[in-house]
């Protein structure tokens, strides 16, 4: 059963390769739990009870009480349960959803993180980039992620024929294979311009827009240690991550007065409520300038 779940998450959710990964692993852990504490062998025959009792061994450490996880991650888990169990129901598998009655862990509100504009500035003004295809790549890499907001994901998959300079447009997709189109500034065409020449002198040809030296297409460790590694040289933040772009790009839209609305079309959020977070951001510097500059903040 969850091969056929597995299956279902892949062509009719379309569930990216991530997720999918990360839910058989869940089940996997969840099914090993059940044998090990109830002597049961599927997660079909799981009751409320038994959820909650791995939920708690998870949020105590473990059997060893050392790999204690946060809310967020428990939650996560319990997600993966919930859509197993609604696949079953579907199924007719089961009769019962043993998790109508699980409720999850609260979890701590942390506000997005994101690189202060004064810093984007130095990233793109003040830091030398080599003159080689990876140094070449690795700005358009950064350019790009700034730019348009784009997940990690979304730029990896990125294709060469969905990059058009003549629209200033790219064709990105997205969580569920959602398609968006997003608008490029027309800065970003003298980039694009100067890595495709650099990419036709190794006379790299693949579907892939962003390629390795090899003319491979790139893997997401070996962008996240590019965004990495050029944030490190102008901010402190503990995060540096291409996520971290992305909060940026939605953080300083939001400061410089763009619709709510608009940015989460640009996010490709499904709902309104993922992109709000990011007023917060907003709000708490608007409070700071508040407290500095009143006579009685």
């Amino acid at each position: 059963m969850l091969e056929k779940f597995l299956n279902y998450l892949r062509f009719e959710r379309n569930f990216s390769k991530h997720t999918i990964l990360s839910y058989q692993n869940d089940l996997e852990q969840f099914t090993a739990f059940l044998k090990r504490t109830y002597e049961i062998e599927k997660a079909e025959e799981a009751t409320s009870t038994m959820i909650r009792s791995w939920m708690a061994e998870m949020m105590a450490g473990g059997t060893t009480g050392k790999d204690k996880l946060s809310a967020r991650s428990v939650t996560r888990k319990a997600s993966a349960l919930r859509t197993f169990y609604h696949f079953l129901l579907k199924e007719g598998a089961i009769t019962l959803d043993p998790m109508v009655k699980i409720s999850t862990p609260k979890m701590p509100s942390n506000l997005p993180v994101f690189v202060t504009q004064k810093d984007i500035g130095t990233l793109f003004k003040d830091i030398e980039f080599p003159k080689t295809f990876e140094g070449v790549r690795d700005r358009l890499i950064l350019e790009m992620f700034y730019a348009t907001g784009i997940r990690l994901s979304e730029l990896i998959t990125m294709k060469e024929a969905n990059v058009n300079m003549y629209n200033l447009t790219i064709k990105v997709f997205g969580k569920r294979a959602k398609e968006r189109i997003i608008p490029i500034p027309g800065i970003l065409k003298e980039y694009v311009s100067a890595y495709r020449s650099e990419r036709n002198k190794l006379a790299l040809k693949e579907e892939y827009f962003f390629l390795n030296e090899k003319g491979e297409q790139l893997y997401e460790k070996q962008v996240y240690l590019i965004v990495h590694n050029y944030l490190g040289m102008v901010t402190t933040l503990h995060k540096k991550s291409p996520h971290v772009l992305r909060h940026s790009f939605a953080t300083h839209l939001l400061d410089n007065g763009a619709d709510i609305n608009s940015v989460k079309e640009l996010l490709g959020h499904a709902n309104l409520a993922a992109t709000q977070v990011y007023t917060h951001n907003s709000l708490e510097k608007l409070k700071k300038v508040y407290k500095q500059a009143h006579p009685r903040g």
